[in-house]
């Protein structure tokens, strides 16, 4: 096996592969890339037997073959090398020579024969959309995936998709995003899967631009395609909540508010705490709100925001980071909030982005 590869080009190959695997795996094979030349282009492989990240990249191939490489210390050289050119060599024991520039390598890898196979399954639906769309639509509900292990289904983000509506979904059970919009194409059935936060991250990752990006989804697995890499990842097994049913019917005052500015006041205010995970309380009164927060470590501190605002006054208490989330994301110059003035026990909504809700739980108040 021999080629030669452009060193910017070797090392996005790698940077894209590099994230899923581990350092410490139990199988060996797990912890190198799998390098597949043929053809004029070096095809780059990693696994952690939940997701499997392929990547193409163009190279000068003069004898095609198959190895796998330690992945950390290839992305590392790659990432040292000077040189322009990465030009590689395999003997018929995976002994790599590999010379860039004034540099001159050799890596020990392991042979193929152990790397996990691409697993093939039927899709039930597919759809496709812009790289950018599917990131931005990712990044405004992932932040509210449940961290805790307990209910397995809130570690991932939902995919649900009927007929052309495509709908993003993530829940800790004390917030609720949904992230949804129109798709132009859209095959097979109707229906909902899970993706695990891990596959999320990835896909925000590598996102970028406005190519092409079909996703085909099984009974257990997602594969997710785009211009510079496939992705395949296991679902998470289990039912996610009606989430329709989080989402209160009506809210007796609705109020908007400029998102920036919203922000940066519940920045100032949350100055009065240790940490951003004490709370924040709301008191909306005519035509203003009043942000305040206190703590027995730091202090107390208020600030003031004018809105239109008529109904009767009501006192919402909420943690600062569930409220800056989604308004650190926002393209939006104002946001709109929805409340039930009689309890401030109740759900509050807040939209800004085209298809996009929020809906937050408050505190109550000790």
């Amino acid at each position: 096996m021999k080629f030669t590869v452009e060193r910017e080009k070797f090392l996005k190959g790698l940077q894209r592969v590099n994230n899923i695997v581990s350092s410490r795996s139990m199988m060996p094979i797990l912890s190198n890339v799998l390098l597949s030349a043929e053809e004029n282009k070096l095809k780059l492989t990693a696994t952690d037997l939940e997701i499997r990240i392929d990547t193409v990249v163009d190279a000068v191939v003069t004898e095609p073959g198959v190895t796998t490489l330690p992945a950390k210390k290839l992305l590392a050289l790659a990432g040292c090398f000077a040189g322009q050119d990465v030009e590689v060599s395999v003997n018929e024991n995976h002994h790599a020579q590999i010379n860039c520039g004034s540099s001159r390598f050799k890596l020990l890898g392991l042979p193929v024969d152990d790397f996990p196979e691409m697993i093939t399954f039927e899709p039930l639906r597919e759809i496709k959309m812009q790289e950018g769309v599917c990131r931005r639509m990712l990044n405004m509900v992932s932040y509210a995936v449940s961290i805790e292990d307990s209910r397995k289904a809130l570690t991932g983000v939902l995919f649900a998709v009927e007929d052309h509506t495509v709908t993003f979904v993530a829940t800790d059970s004390k917030r609720l995003a949904i992230q949804e919009t129109n798709v132009e194409f859209f095959e097979g059935a109707s229906g909902e899967a899970i993706v695990p936060i891990k596959a999320v991250n990835e896909m925000k990752r590598m996102l970028d631009g406005e190519n092409p990006l079909s996703i085909r989804i099984g009974e257990k697995l997602c594969r997710i395609e785009s211009t510079n890499f496939v992705m395949t990842t296991k679902l998470i097994d289990g039912n996610y909540p009606n989430y329709r049913k989080v989402i209160p019917q009506d809210f007796s005052a609705t109020v908007e508010i400029n998102a920036a500015r919203f922000r940066a006041k519940i920045e100032t205010v949350g100055l009065a705490l240790p940490d951003m995970s004490g709370c924040v309380a709301l008191n909306f009164n005519e035509n203003q709100l009043v942000l305040s927060a206190s703590s027995n470590e730091v202090g107390e501190g208020s600030d003031t925001i004018d809105i239109e605002y008529t109904g009767s006054p009501i006192e919402v208490t909420f943690n600062p980071k569930f409220l800056d989330d989604p308004l650190k994301i926002c393209s939006t110059e104002k946001v709109k909030i929805s409340f039930n003035a009689a309890d401030p026990l109740n759900p509050v909504a807040m939209e800004g982005d085209p298809g996009f809700l929020y809906v937050i739980m408050p505190i109550r108040k000790h």
